[in-house]
C-alpha cells in the first residue's frame, strides 16, 4: 500500500465510528486546552508581577528597617522589626552617596479625610519631592510636595485622582482646604491616575511631607526608603554603600535590609516560572489519560475490524503496512484533538483577558509546543500496542471470524 492509501484507510476507519472518534478527540482536546489555559494563567501572573515591579521606577533600591536573617529578598521582610529606627536623617544622609541620584523617605498610615462635607478613609503616605520622579508619576493639577527641609513639613497635601473625584467632584482641588485626621492642610496638587499596583491603589492615597506624617502617626521610624541609582550598573554599588553608611550611623550594627528591584524581580520570576511549569505538569496528566483512551479505542477497532485486517493480509498486505495504518489513525486522532484543544485553550485565555484586562494571560510558546508534542507522542505511544496486535493477526483466523 502506498502512503496515500494508508492515510485514506486510517481516515475512513476513524470516520466510520464518529462517536468513538469524537470521544477520543474530546479527551485529547481537553488535555491540551488545560495545559494552554493553566500555563497562560501562570505566565500571566509572572508578567503581571514583573510589570508591577517595573512600574515602581527604574534602577530602584529599597531600604527596609530590620535585618533579614537569610539575606536577599524575602516576602517576610515586610514585617521585620529593628531595635533602632530608620530615620529621616538616615535617609537624607544617603543623598550624599556618589552613586545615588535621588532618595525619597516613606512613612505610611491610615487616616480620615474630611472636606467639602464628605468623609472617607484614606492611606496617608509621608514622603518628599523626589518621590514623584523616582516613581515616574505625573501631575494632573498643581504640583507635588515642595522641596523643603524633610524635618519641617509644610501643611500641604497632594491627593490621588479618585479622592479628588469623590471629594471635590468636577471642581479643581488645588487650593482647597482638607482635614486629615486632626490636621488642616491645603491641597497643592492632584496626581494623574495610576491605578492599582502591588496591592495599593495610588489613586486613593494622600501624600504629605514625611515629617508631618510622622507627627500624625506619632512615630520616628520610616516605613521604607526608596533610592534611585544613577545607572543600572550602579545598583550593586549603591547597595554596598547604603549598607556601609547605615551600619556606621547605627553603631556598627547592620540592622537594615537593602533589596534591589532586580533581586525582587528575579525572585518572583523564578518562583512563578516554577509554578507555571508545575501547573503545566499537572495539566499534562490529562494527556496521559487521553492517550490511554486512544489505546482503548484502537484496541476496540482491532477487534471490530479483524476480518478486514485478515482480508488485507490475504491480499498481500504486509504486517508493517497494517501497523502503519493503525499508527496513522492514532496520529490523526491525536493531532486533531491537539489542535482542537489548542483552539479551545486560546479561547479560554482570551476570555480570561476579557474578564481581567490587567492580567496578560497569554500561553508561553514553550507550553503550547510541549502540549502539542506531548499530545502527538502520547497518542502514538499508546497506539503502538493495538497496531502491533493488528499486524500480528493470522489472516486465516481473522477471515474465519468474519
Amino acid at each position: 500500500m502506498r502512503t496515500a492509501d494508508v492515510l485514506r484507510f486510517a481516515r475512513d476507519a476513524a470516520g466510520g465510528y464518529p462517536l468513538r472518534t469524537g470521544l477520543s478527540v474530546l479527551a485529547m482536546a481537553i488535555g491540551v486546552a488545560a495545559v494552554v489555559v493553566l500555563t497562560a494563567l501562570g505566565d500571566g501572573a509572572r508578567r503581571y508581577v514583573v510589570d508591577q515591579f517595573s512600574a515602581l521606577g527604574s534602577n530602584l533600591v529599597i531600604v527596609l528597617p530590620g535585618r533579614s536573617a537569610t539575606g536577599g529578598f524575602n516576602p517576610a521582610n515586610a514585617l521585620t522589626t529593628t531595635p533602632r529606627d530608620l530615620t529621616v536623617d538616615d535617609a537624607f544622609a544617603l543623598t550624599r552617596l556618589p552613586s545615588v541620584r535621588r532618595v525619597a523617605p516613606l512613612a505610611a498610615g491610615n487616616s480620615e479625610i474630611n472636606a467639602n462635607g464628605r468623609l472617607r478613609e484614606v492611606v496617608v503616605a509621608g514622603t518628599a519631592a523626589p518621590y514623584l520622579d523616582i516613581r515616574s508619576f505625573r501631575m494632573a493639577q498643581g504640583r507635588f510636595l515642595p522641596e523643603a527641609d524633610w524635618n519641617r513639613g509644610a501643611p500641604v497635601a497632594v491627593i490621588g485622582s479618585k479622592i479628588q473625584e469623590e471629594i471635590f467632584g468636577g471642581r479643581p482641588a488645588v487650593g482647597e482646604l482638607i482635614r486629615l485626621g486632626d490636621r488642616r492642610l491645603r491641597v497643592v496638587g492632584v496626581l494623574k491616575s495610576v491605578g492599582q499596583g502591588l496591592g495599593m491603589n495610588t489613586d486613593e492615597v494622600v501624600f504629605v511631607p514625611v515629617s508631618l506624617a510622622q507627627s500624625m502617626f506619632n512615630t520616628n521610624t520610616l516605613f521604607r526608603v526608596l533610592i534611585e541609582a544613577r545607572s543600572r550598573d550602579d545598583i550593586e554599588v549603591v547597595k554596598r554603600e547604603v549598607l556601609a553608611l547605615l551600619k556606621a550611623r547605627h553603631g556598627n550594627e547592620e540592622d537594615v535590609t537593602v533589596i534591589t528591584q532586580d533581586a525582587v524581580l528575579a525572585t518572583f520570576d523564578k518562583l512563578l516560572r516554577a509554578l507555571t511549569a508545575a501547573v503545566a505538569g499537572i495539566a499534562a496528566i490529562s494527556l496521559a489519560v487521553a492517550g490511554i483512551l486512544v489505546m482503548n479505542v484502537m484496541l476496540v477497532a482491532v477487534t471490530q475490524r479483524t476480518a478486514e485486517i485478515g482480508l488485507l493480509k490475504a491480499l498481500g498486505a504486509r504486517g508493517a503496512t497494517i501497523r502503519d495504518a493503525f499508527m496513522a489513525e492514532a496520529a490523526m486522532l491525536s493531532l486533531f484533538g491537539a489542535f482542537t484543544g489548542y483552539g479551545l485553550g486560546l479561547f479560554g485565555a482570551f476570555m480570561l483577558r476579557q474578564m481581567y484586562p490587567v492580567f496578560p494571560a497569554y500561553p508561553p510558546d514553550w507550553a503550547v509546543l510541549a502540549a502539542l508534542g506531548t499530545a502527538l507522542s502520547t497518542g502514538l505511544l499508546f497506539g503502538i500496542m493495538p497496531a502491533r496486535r493488528a499486524a500480528r493477526l493470522d489472516p486465516v483466523q481473522a477471515l474465519m471470524k468474519h
